[in-house]
């Protein structure tokens, strides 16, 4: 099942919530900052491990890693590098594979709810009908395939505009949900 809702992804009572990180994995803004200031310093002491071992260069862009989700009402914090928008070439595989990635790292935690941001769509400039686009076909079809336990899947909007813009896509696909 897949929910949209407009607010603020740091207050989600589920099992994950998914960080747009940057590549350091040590907060930034946007969603990064909102999860790293709300969450507090046991996210970062998590990351900074991540960092000191297999992630010593960064986390790579699509990829996805989880953390303790510190004093957040989630869990865990899934960590994915969404791809910086360009209009000169086609990263959206980069961007399918955050949102693919991060439901893999979910379920092998367990997780039955994830709330998703709006990836790459803040400072990455994704243009927001296209990282909706992807997003809720990405999570579609990997929902879909069987092979991934997580039961709802709430993206989760800062603002009206994305809100409708992901609602439009979604009723346009046939998806139902809130």
């Amino acid at each position: 099942m897949i929910e949209l809702v407009e607010g603020d992804i740091t207050e989600q009572q589920v099992d994950v919530v998914v960080n747009a990180a940057n590549s350091s994995l040590l907060g930034g803004g946007g969603v990064d900052g909102a999860i790293h200031r709300r969450g507090g310093p046991e996210i970062l002491t998590e990351c900074r491990a991540l960092r000191a071992g297999h992630y010593g260069k960064g986390l790579k862009t699509g990829e996805a890693v989880a953390t303790t989700a510190g004093r957040l009402p989630a869990r865990w914090v899934v960590h994915t590098v969404g791809p910086v928008w360009s209009d000169s070439e086609d990263r959206s595989a980069l961007l399918a594979a955050c949102h693919r990635n991060s439901l893999h790292v979910a379920a092998d935690l367990g997780a039955h709810t994830v709330a998703f941001p709006a990836i790459s769509t803040g400072i990455y400039r994704w243009p927001l009908e296209s990282a909706a686009e992807i997003a809720l076909e990405t999570v579609t079809n990997t929902l879909s395939a069987g092979s991934c336990s997580v039961a709802l899947v709430r993206f989760v909007l800062f603002g009206t505009d994305a809100y409708d813009v992901f609602r439009e896509q979604a009723d346009a696909m046939g998806l139902g949900g809130s």
